[in-house]
């Protein structure tokens, strides 16, 4: 008999928190889109890593996983686009 443990998916950091990746999942927000201002070199980015879901208005997703750019840009993720699992 084998035995088959599902190991998280390791995610370097800047994919972890690539808000540009082209299949993001368009339920997916963060602070930054809603910030209007012309980009300045001065001023470090935040990059508060504060993400949600507009489906559960939380920053865990329908599926019950967590809601951020390296989770969120896989089409293969049940609730991706739609907010539905299974």
């Amino acid at each position: 008999m084998s035995l088959q443990f599902n190991r998280p998916r390791v995610v370097n950091e800047a994919d972890r928190f690539n808000t540009h990746h082209p299949d993001l999942c368009p339920a997916l927000r963060w602070k930054g889109q809603f910030i209007s201002a012309e980009h300045d070199p001065t001023v470090p980015p935040s990059n508060d890593g504060l993400f949600w879901c507009i489906h559960t208005q939380t920053c865990i997703g329908p599926d019950g996983e967590l809601a951020e750019p390296g989770n969120c840009s896989s089409s293969e993720r049940g609730c991706h686009g739609t907010g539905k699992c299974g």
